[in-house]
């Protein structure tokens, strides 16, 4: 089983930034691949960002330029730099994991375990 714990999230100002962090409790972290998702009130779970076990990077369109993924195996933890950040980046972010998936990792049901999530609010 493996736990993940997010971090890093709260209010900030359009413009501003925010690192999200995820750390799991597993030994052979460096074999997982972890997802960013979002979730604002009243609509679906989304995409956001994740990394591959071999550091294949993905983000979707609307972060593109503005996110950046990265990881620390020895950390057991993957970060999520938010730069730039504004009001529709207003959401719940949970980070997820899978052992050893290289592709597809834009789609929640490739993962088997979640985290609690942490809040992020952007003010205009």
């Amino acid at each position: 089983q493996v736990q993940l714990v997010e971090s890093g999230g709260g209010l900030v100002q359009a413009g501003g930034s925010q690192r999200l962090s995820c750390v799991a409790s597993v030994r052979t972290f460096s074999y997982y691949s972890v997802g960013w998702f979002r979730q604002a009130p009243g609509k679906e779970r989304e995409f956001v960002s994740a990394i591959s076990w071999i550091d294949l990077k993905y983000y979707t369109d609307s972060v593109k330029g503005r996110f950046t993924i990265s990881r620390d195996n020895a950390k057991s933890t993957v970060y999520l730099q938010m730069n730039n950040l504004e009001p529709e980046d207003t959401a719940a972010y949970y980070c997820a994991a899978v052992r050893m998936r290289g592709n597809g990792l834009e789609r929640p049901s490739e993962y088997n375990y979640w985290g609690q999530g942490t809040q992020v609010t952007v003010s205009s």
